[in-house]
């Protein structure tokens, strides 16, 4: 019994060196490929067109607030209180419309960028999948956001342009 637990320890010890003298490891930047797809730069361009519709729509808003608040300002003197406070109370009213609006935008703005950016990514995931299979790496590791501070590169292989050529 003995002997069957220690050769099957030795057997799984030496499958785990030819393992780890086999295993690649390829790193690369998931953002940087990903801003170089042409693909990555034309939902970009309709995520900002989207952006400057929603920055005319909030300057106007912005805008319409102003001329009322100056308006107010310039009357307040000449006006009756109960007048005075209902004006005051829409002026509120408006400031917290744009508010909103304001803050459903950036939320609007983030969604349709992760929308945007969906098919972007199941490309470009798509890619690093075939490097992987076809190179018989044993992991592909993004190295953006700090997640990875160091890689030995003799010990691992940088694999950005054989996914840009995948992507292209």
């Amino acid at each position: 019994m003995r002997r069957t637990i220690l050769s099957i320890a030795m057997f799984f010890a030496c499958c785990a060196t030819m393992m780890a003298q086999q295993a690649k490891i390829g790193y690369f930047s998931y953002n940087s490929v990903m801003q170089d797809m042409t693909e990555y730069v034309t939902a970009m361009l309709g995520v900002e067109e989207l952006r400057k519709q929603y920055a005319d729509e909030l300057k106007t808003a912005e805008d319409e607030f102003n001329e009322k608040y100056e308006i107010f300002l310039d009357q307040q003197n000449m006006l009756d209180e109960a007048i005075k406070q209902k004006r005051q109370a829409d002026l509120q009213a408006l400031l917290d419309r744009n508010v909103q609006f304001k803050a459903e935008a950036e939320r609007l703005l983030k969604q349709a960028e992760q929308d945007a950016l969906a098919p972007v990514k199941q490309q470009l995931n798509k890619a690093v999948q075939t490097v992987g299979y076809s190179g018989s790496y044993l992991m592909i590791v993004n190295t953006d956001s700090e997640a990875c501070p160091y890689i030995d590169a003799s010990r691992a292989e940088d694999v950005t342009a054989k996914i840009k050529a995948y992507v292209r």
